[in-house]
C-alpha cells in the first residue's frame, strides 16, 4: 500500500456509512447471536483459539455475517483474502488460490479466503474451489443470505462447517443503535443526540431484525435532524417514522423468503388463523409476489386441505382467480383477501390423500385383474361372460346396491375415511353404513356358499350366513348374496315389472333392517358397555360403536380371518372409538374376556345375532340354555341380552312357491315332498323352529324375557347358475340332496331329471324373491 493508497482509505474510513464505521472488530464489540457466539459456544471458542475449519454463515442481511468474518480476520494469525461472488469469477479464485500457495510454501502461513455473497457463485465456480478447501491450501468463510443446502454444492457443505445466523432481537438492535450513539470515535458520541424511547424503540422494531437498516435510519434522523440552539439534536418518534418509513421485506422470488413465506401463509390456512394468513398474504403482495401464483397455491389448498369438508371453497377459489383476471390489481386484492379468508374459515379435512394410498397399493401390491362383473360387457360378455353378475345401482332402492368392485386380493381395503368436519361430515355415516352393509353382505354371501359346499340342502349352519332356507336371506342354498342380476342399462320395453321388483329388499336392505330393529329393541345408549357376541361380519359391531361411544364395544370373532378383518376396520377409527376385537368361540367367552381385560367384566347390552349353535349335537333345549346362561354370567344385573336367530322353518319354501308350468303334476308334487323331507330331516334345530322357541329358552336360562317377535321381511336374491348342478350332483362322488330324494341308489329316473331340467330353466341365474324370518327375544339379566 502505498501513500495514495492510505490516504483513500482514511478517507473512504471517515466518509463511509454509519452502518460500517461501526461494524464491530473484537467479539467484545458484536452483540446478539448469542446461540453461536455466546461464552463458551463452538465457534467463540473456534475464533479465540485461531483454530479455524471451513465455515459458512448463512443468515438474512443485517445478522453480521460480514463482520465476523473481519472480526475473524482481525484475530487470526492466517492471511485474510476477501473476494465478493458477484464481482470475482475463476480467475480471481485461481489468483488467490496461487498466493495462498506460495504463502504457504514460502512462510508457512494459512490463507484464510472469505467469499461473501458465495451463493451467486455458480456450479463451475464452486468446483474450482473444492480441491484446495479440501486439501487446506485455503479455509473458506463463505456468506450467504440463502439457504447453502440448496444453492452451495454438496461438496462444498460437507468440507464445511454450517453457522445458521438469526435477525436480531429488538433489544439486540436497541443495544446496537445506543452503541453508536455513544461511541465518540466512530458513531455520534461527541455529538449531543437524544432519541426518545420510543423512537428508538419504533427504529429497532421496523428495522426487521437487520442491523445495518436501524443504523442506517438513525444516521438518516441524525444527519437530516436541525439541532437545538444548545446543538443539541433531538430525536422523536415522528423523525424516526420518516427516517425509517417502511421496513425493507426480505423477499427473493426464487429464494429461501419466497418459499418461507408461502410455507407460513399455507400452514396459518391450515391452521384456520385467519389473521396470520392474511398477514402472510399481504406481506407476499407487498413484497411484489405475483398474486396468480398465491391463487395457484389456494387452488391446491382448497382440494388437499378443504375438500370435501367444504365442496364450495374450490368453487370459490376459482371464481375468485377469475375475477382477479378481469380485474387486476390494486382492485384484485378484493378477491385475493375473499378466497383467503374462505379457506381460513371452513372446516379442514385432507382425506384427497385417499388417492396417494390408492396409489401406493398399485405401485407395491400385484396388479390384479379386473372382476369379471366390472369388465366391458361390449365386446367379450358372450365368450367370456364379461359383466356378468354386474349389479346396475339405478335399478335398486336408493340407488344403490352391495356388491364388490375392489379386486378379490383388496375386499375390505380401506383408502378413504370421511371426517367428521363440514359437509363431509354429512356424508360420513352413510359411507360407513354403506360400506359395513357391503361388508356383511358380502362377508355372509362367501359364508353361505361354504355352507352349501358342505351338503346342506338350502340353508346355512348357524354362522351368520342368512337363515338360507330358499326363504330369503340366501338364495335357500346357502348362497346369500340377496341380489339378482340386473340389466346394465335401462329396462327393455315390458320389463318394468322385474326392473322394479328388482329394486328393493336386497341383502344388504335386509341385513340392515335388521340390524336397526335389534338396536330399537336392545336400547343401547351412549354410557353402555356392549358385547357384540358373534360379530362376524361386524354388522352389529359397527353400530355399537356409533351408539355406545363412552361406554366401548367389543367384538368377538370366532376365526382369525374374521378378527383380521375387523382389526383392519378398527384400525380405521380413533382409538376410543373402535371395538375392542377378540377371538373366541362362544363357550370360551367367559374366560377370554377377563384374561384380556385382566379383570371381570360385565355387559350392559349383550347383542348375539346367528351366535347359537343349533345343530343336533348341543341343539337340544338342554344345550341352547346352557349357551344362554353362558351369555347370562356376561351381562350386567339389570342389563339386556339380544338374541337373533334364524329360523328357517318360520320362512317359505322355494320349491313349493314355484311355477312348474310345463312339468308332469306327479313330478312337481315329488319334488316340493322331497323339499319337506329335506327340511323335515335336516338336524339344525332351526328348521323346526315354531316362532315361541327363543323367549321359552331365556326363561329356562333365568332371564325375564322382555320381549319376543318373528322377524320377517322379503329379500331378492340370484340364484348363482352353478347351484342346481350342486343340489343334484352334490361333491366327493355323494349326490346332491335332491338327487337323493328323488332318485333311487343315486339314478334320478325321469320326473327327476325333469325337475331338474326345470329348475335349471327357471332359477339358474334368475332372481327370485322370498321372505325371510328371524326370531328376535329381549331378557333382562335379574
Amino acid at each position: 500500500m502505498d501513500l495514495f493508497d492510505q490516504a483513500r482509505e482514511t478517507i473512504l474510513e471517515r466518509e463511509a456509512p454509519l452502518a460500517a464505521r461501526m461494524r464491530p472488530r473484537t467479539l467484545e464489540e458484536f452483540i446478539g447471536q448469542r446461540h453461536v457466539l455466546g461464552p463458551g459456544r463452538l465457534l467463540r471458542r473456534a475464533i479465540e483459539a485461531d483454530r479455524l475449519s471451513s465455515l459458512i454463515f448463512h443468515g438474512p442481511p443485517g445478522t453480521g455475517k460480514t463482520t465476523l468474518a473481519r472480526i475473524i480476520a482481525n484475530t487470526t494469525r492466517a492471511q485474510f483474502t476477501a473476494l465478493n461472488a458477484v464481482l470475482s469469477g475463476v480467475a480471481d479464485i485461481r489468483e488467490a488460490v496461487a498466493q495462498a500457495k506460495a504463502r504457504l510454501g514460502e512462510l508457512g502461513h494459512r490463507t484464510i479466503l472469505f467469499i461473501d455473497e458465495v451463493h451467486r457463485f455458480n456450479k463451475a465456480q464452486q468446483d474450482a474451489l473444492l480441491p484446495h478447501v479440501e486439501n487446506g491450501t485455503v479455509i473458506l468463510i463463505g456468506a450467504t443470505t440463502e439457504n447453502p443446502y440448496f444453492e452451495v454444492n454438496k461438496p462444498l457443505i460437507s468440507r464445511s462447517r454450517i453457522f445458521q445466523l438469526k435477525s436480531l432481537e429488538e433489544e439486540d438492535l436497541e443495544a446496537i443503535l445506543l452503541a453508536a450513539l455513544a461511541d465518540p470515535e466512530r458513531g455520534y458520541g461527541r455529538r449531543k443526540v437524544k432519541i426518545a424511547p420510543d423512537a428508538l424503540s419504533h427504529l429497532a422494531g421496523v428495522a426487521n431484525g437487520d442491523a445495518r437498516a436501524a443504523l442506517n435510519a438513525l444516521e438518516l434522523a441524525v444527519e437530516t435532524t436541525e439541532a437545538d440552539p444548545d446543538g443539541s439534536i433531538a430525536i422523536g418518534l415522528t423523525i424516526a417514522e420518516e427516517s425509517i418509513q417502511r421496513k425493507a421485506v426480505l423477499y427473493d422470488k426464487e429464494g429461501d423468503a419466497h418459499f418461507d413465506a408461502i410455507s407460513a401463509f399455507i400452514k396459518s390456512l391450515r391452521g384456520s388463523d385467519a389473521d396470520a394468513a392474511l398477514y402472510w398474504m399481504a406481506r407476499m403482495v407487498y413484497a411484489g409476489e405475483d398474486p396468480r401464483f398465491i391463487f395457484r397455491r389456494m387452488i391446491v389448498f382448497a382440494a388437499e386441505d378443504v375438500g370435501l369438508a367444504d365442496p364450495n371453497a374450490l368453487r370459490l377459489v376459482m371464481s375468485a382467480a377469475q375475477a382477479f383476471d378481469y380485474v387486476g390489481l390494486p382492485e384484485g386484492r378484493f378477491h385475493l383477501a375473499e378466497a383467503c379468508l374462505y379457506l381460513a374459515t371452513a372446516p379442514k379435512s385432507n382425506t384427497a390423500f385417499a388417492f396417494f394410498d390408492a396409489l401406493s397399493a398399485v405401485e407395491s401390491e400385484r396388479v390384479e385383474d379386473v372382476p369379471d362383473h366390472l369388465k366391458d360387457a361390449n365386446r367379450d360378455a358372450e365368450g367370456f361372460g364379461h359383466g356378468q353378475g354386474y349389479l346396475y345401482p339405478h335399478s335398486y332402492r336408493d340407488h344403490w346396491v352391495a356388491q364388490q368392485y375392489l379386486p378379490e386380493g383388496l375386499r375390505g381395503r380401506v383408502f378413504y375415511e370421511p371426517t367428521a368436519m363440514g359437509f363431509e361430515g354429512g356424508l360420513r355415516e352413510r359411507v360407513q353404513r354403506n360400506r359395513e352393509a357391503a361388508w356383511s353382505a358380502l362377508s355372509e354371501r362367501d359364508a353361505g356358499a361354504a355352507d352349501l359346499a358342505a351338503g346342506l340342502p338350502f340353508s346355512g349352519t348357524g354362522d351368520g350366513t342368512g337363515d338360507g332356507t330358499g326363504d330369503g336371506t340366501g338364495d335357500g342354498t346357502g348362497e346369500s348374496t340377496g341380489e339378482g342380476t340386473a340389466p346394465k342399462g335401462p329396462p327393455a320395453q315390458g320389463a318394468g315389472k322385474e326392473w322394479k321388483a328388482r329394486g328393493r329388499d336386497t341383502l344388504a336392505e335386509w341385513l340392515g333392517a335388521l340390524r336397526d330393529r335389534i338396536f330399537e329393541l336392545a336400547e343401547v345408549g351412549r354410557h353402555h358397555l356392549v358385547l357384540d357376541a358373534h360379530a362376524a361380519s361386524g354388522l352389529l359391531a359397527w353400530e355399537a360403536a356409533r351408539r355406545a361411544t363412552e361406554g366401548g364395544v367389543w367384538a368377538a370373532v370366532r376365526s382369525k380371518g374374521e378378527a383380521d378383518v375387523l382389526g383392519q376396520q378398527a384400525a380405521l377409527l380413533p382409538a376410543l372409538n373402535g371395538p375392542e376385537v377378540i377371538q373366541a368361540a362362544l363357550a370360551e367367552l367367559n374366560g377370554a374376556i377377563p384374561a384380556r381385560a385382566g379383570e371381570t367384566v360385565l355387559f350392559d347390552r349383550v347383542l348375539c345375532r346367528d351366535g347359537l349353535d343349533t345343530t343336533a349335537a348341543v341343539g337340544s333345549m338342554e344345550g341352547i340354555v346352557a349357551q344362554i346362561q353362558s351369555l347370562a354370567r356376561l351381562t350386567a344385573p339389570g342389563g339386556r341380552l339380544v338374541l337373533a336367530e334364524r329360523a328357517p322353518g318360520l320362512g317359505g319354501r322355494m320349491l313349493a312357491s314355484l311355477d312348474w308350468s310345463g312339468v308332469p303334476p306327479r313330478a312337481a308334487k315329488r319334488a316340493i315332498e322331497a323339499e319337506a323331507q329335506l327340511y323335515a330331516a335336516s338336524q339344525d334345530a332351526g328348521m323346526h323352529w315354531k316362532g315361541n322357541e327363543a323367549e321359552a329358552w331365556c326363561e329356562a336360562a333365568g332371564l325375564k324375557v322382555l320381549r319376543g317377535e318373528v322377524f320377517r321381511r322379503p329379500v331378492t336374491f340370484e340364484v348363482p347358475p352353478g347351484l342346481i348342478a350342486r343340489w343334484f350332483d352334490g361333491e366327493s362322488s355323494q349326490p346332491g340332496p335332491l338327487a337323493a330324494a328323488l332318485g333311487k341308489d343315486g339314478v334320478l329316473g325321469e320326473d327327476g331329471v325333469l325337475v331338474r331340467a326345470h329348475l335349471e330353466r327357471t332359477l339358474s341365474g334368475r332372481t327370485i324373491r322370498r321372505v325371510t324370518a328371524v326370531m328376535i327375544v329381549v331378557a333382562e339379566h335379574r
